[in-house]
């Protein structure tokens, strides 16, 4: 019988993403609903955000994360023993969307699968539970995959429209990780019960009290900060650069200037560091909108995708907020090798393929949004469970046991 000992080399060995492939310009949005377009440009510091179609989902954008993942990587679906997704717009009150990823990727059966749900804060749930069945041991020599999926969705002139969006971000946690080493159980965290950010049942959009819940992130940061600085008090190396939950990129800076002052810094120093600490995480962010479960790691992979090479061997700070609402800080060390591999990953390849669309068009694609989970698959679609390189997931609709089919296209 194999002895597995306990590991303390866990991280984040690759990282993908995937968007839809439509988006809106945020100035030209602006023009249409009325409003000057540095309002969204300059005060949310939000460029554009992506759009799903009826047939992308949280499934299918979490498999072509995923498929892009092992394609760019190196890295082999065989190798899995976890597969967590993070979503807070999931397909089903009961399946869970890693089952239906566990199908389409083609996992092993020996496979541990589940959901996790926590608004924006079930990607680092699910992250930092695969770090510590790697770090246990229980992994027994097996990565985990980890994806954060989820379509911001709002009312159409609402106030929260302009911060909309849709991604997933696919995570390959493993042992000797070739990208982000992550501190193991040095970890700060802050829960409250609160209602800053809901979606009941019977609503496919999500409901903010958008005041309260900038007050709220803001709480759940310093209580988490204050628990990791407890940890790490004996530490004397700083963080050189952070990255937040960014629902939207002046939430960041908010942030930022909140938790550098809790430092002791001056507003006016905080504020000066963060062209250097946290805007090179803003990139992608600005150009795909919120992403919910995968916003942290959207700002993660932004920062590698512009700054590995210089910070091989650095120390990055990481903050997860989800609303309701828990909140985590930790930190990890950036590994020799990341350059080289995030130059493989080509993490920004998706939004080349990214459309931009009209308004009107935009308009009309939303106004599908309520049949799109109800109608019906054509008959003659049939599940098509091994893809080619270019294929790309798809959601086609229900059976006639409103079962939801996907395929390959």
């Amino acid at each position: 019988m194999n002895a597995w000992k306990n590991v303390s080399d866990v991280g984040i060995d690759a990282i993908a993403l995937s968007v839809p492939r439509g988006y809106v310009d945020l100035a030209e949005l602006a023009e249409a609903r009325g409003v000057p377009p540095s309002k969204y440009l300059h005060g949310l510091g939000t460029r554009q955000m992506a759009i799903a179609a009826p047939d992308e989902d949280p499934v299918t954008l979490a498999v072509n994360a995923a498929r892009r993942l092992f394609e760019r990587s190196g890295a082999s679906p065989a190798e899995i023993g976890l597969c967590i997704v993070g979503t807070e717009t999931a397909v089903d009150h009961s399946k869970p969307v890693a089952a239906f990823v566990h199908g389409l990727l083609g996992l092993p059966s020996a496979c541990r699968m589940f959901e996790a749900k926590h608004a924006c804060f079930g990607g680092t749930a699910g992250l930092l539970s695969a770090v510590d069945w790697i770090a246990s041991g229980s992994a027994r020599g097996r990565a985990a995959l980890v994806v954060c999926t989820d379509i911001a969705r709002y009312p159409l002139r609402s106030a929260g429209e302009p911060t909309q969006g849709a991604g997933a971000v696919a995570l390959l946690v493993r042992e000797k990780p070739r990208l982000l080493s992550l501190e193991v159980g040095q970890t700060g965290t802050f829960a409250r019960d609160v209602h800053d950010f809901w979606r009941p049942l019977h609503h496919k959009e999500a409901l903010v009290d958008g005041h309260y819940s900038v007050q709220c992130y803001l709480d759940a940061l310093e209580g988490a900060y204050d628990a990791w600085r407890r940890l790490d008090g004996a530490t004397d190396e700083p963080l050189v650069r952070t990255c937040y939950h960014v629902p939207y990129g002046k939430m960041a800076r908010k942030a930022h200037r909140h938790r550098r002052m809790l430092d002791g810094a001056t507003e006016q120093a905080a504020d000066a560091s963060f062209g250097v600490e946290v805007e090179p995480s803003l990139d992608l962010p600005s150009r795909i909108g919120n992403v919910y479960t995968g916003s942290l790691y959207l700002a993660l992979a932004s920062l590698l995708n512009t700054q590995a090479r210089e910070l091989a061997g650095r120390r990055i700070g990481l903050f997860s907020y989800g609303s309701g609402c828990c909140a985590e800080f930790f930190a990890g060390r950036t590994a020799p090798e990341a350059a080289a591999l995030v130059d493989r990953l080509d993490i920004d390849g998706p939004l080349r393929d990214s459309r931009q669309m009209t308004v009107a068009d935009y308009e009309r694609l939303r106004a599908e949004d309520a049949a799109a989970d109800r109608r019906t698959a054509p008959e003659s679609a049939r599940p098509r469970g091994k893809a080619n390189e270019c294929d790309r997931a798809v959601y086609l609709g229900v059976d006639a046991n409103e079962r939801r089919v996907y395929t390959y296209a």
